[in-house]
């Protein structure tokens, strides 16, 4: 394949408007056309520690400009693919969903608002958080769809059912998806240490049929044994918290925790769910630019989206 490097502009990352991999934004969410359409969720009143993944979406999309293939893709010398092709890749950035300070469950409806037009695109929806309850709005877009697998990739369990009133923060988008008739089963990987749910909800979640794994789980069984307990040939809603990666590789995050996965792990992972099932969404929250002076936590966050997006796209063409 040739490049183009020297026809038009150079393009360079730090040029330019800053969407999503600079793929074009789109302002009228009723003229989604796209395959994969990214929507931000700068919401993280849901967060129990510290604040900060509001300015998620911003930190990724400013990441992701080092990766914004505008010439002819990026090859992969070791799979000897070239993901994200220009003349095929048909990838938008319809911005960001509403948010209203202080009020949870309205700004939870506008990101669903937003999930929901890009499910009516016949587009997948890949959503920056936010703090990781964002990821309830995501499933409930989902209610008229065909049954989902969950398989969240974590250092909490996030299966509170409720805490001091509280049934809609970061801690409970697992417990809140679980009750949806449509989300047919649960996988849950790189839960570790001191956790955000008491030991009844880890029994709540296997008695509902949810299949938990930690790093060291992984690592003993090996990722070929992991895929094999996540059912094959479904669709499947994949939910990514940062810090399910080692905090010396992602220390920007509201609640690190040390133990964690490292990049090539999630993404061979990934790989393997890509290959075995249809990904019908994504998301990736708890990003929080200001702990992570060095930026490195917002570019694995971008590097992976846009290594999974292009398996993503290219799983659909084989």
């Amino acid at each position: 394949m040739s490049n183009n490097y020297d026809k038009g502009r150079l393009n360079l990352p730090f040029v330019g408007i800053c969407t999503f991999g600079k793929y074009p934004y789109i302002e009228d969410w009723n003229n989604i056309k796209a395959d994969v359409a990214i929507l931000g969720a700068p919401f993280d009143s849901g967060s129990q520690y510290r604040s900060g993944a509001r300015m998620g979406p911003r930190g990724i999309r400013e990441a992701s400009t080092l990766f914004s293939f505008g010439h002819s893709g990026a090859y992969d010398h070791e799979d000897d693919i070239t993901y994200l092709p220009s003349e095929t890749t048909k990838i938008v950035d319809i911005g960001d969903a509403d948010i209203i300070h202080t009020d949870t469950l309205k700004s939870h409806e506008n990101i669903k608002f937003g999930v929901k037009k890009i499910l009516n695109a016949n587009s997948i929806p890949v959503v920056l958080g936010g703090d990781h309850s964002i990821n309830i709005p995501c499933i409930d877009a989902f209610e008229d769809q065909e049954p989902i697998h969950l398989i969240q990739i974590d250092a909490h369990l996030d299966f509170v059912d409720e805490r001091h009133g509280v049934r809609f923060g970061h801690g409970n988008p697992m417990k809140r998806a679980s009750e949806k008739s449509y989300v047919s089963g649960m996988t849950q990987i790189g839960i570790r240490n001191v956790s955000s749910t008491a030991k009844e909800g880890y029994i709540d979640a296997r008695q509902q049929g949810s299949k938990i794994f930690s790093v060291r789980h992984l690592r003993k069984m090996g990722i070929n044994k992991i895929l094999e307990h996540i059912p094959s040939n479904k669709r499947y809603y994949i939910t990514i918290d940062i810090d399910a990666f080692d905090p010396s590789i992602a220390s920007g995050t509201g609640t690190p925790s040390h133990g964690g996965f490292y990049y090539y792990e999630i993404l061979e992972l990934l790989d393997g769910i890509i290959k075995q099932g249809h990904v019908v969404g994504l998301d990736l929250v708890e990003v929080a630019p200001d702990y992570d002076l060095t930026n490195s936590t917002s570019t694995l966050a971008a590097q992976l989206l846009m290594n999974t997006i292009g398996r993503i796209l290219n799983q659909k063409k084989i």
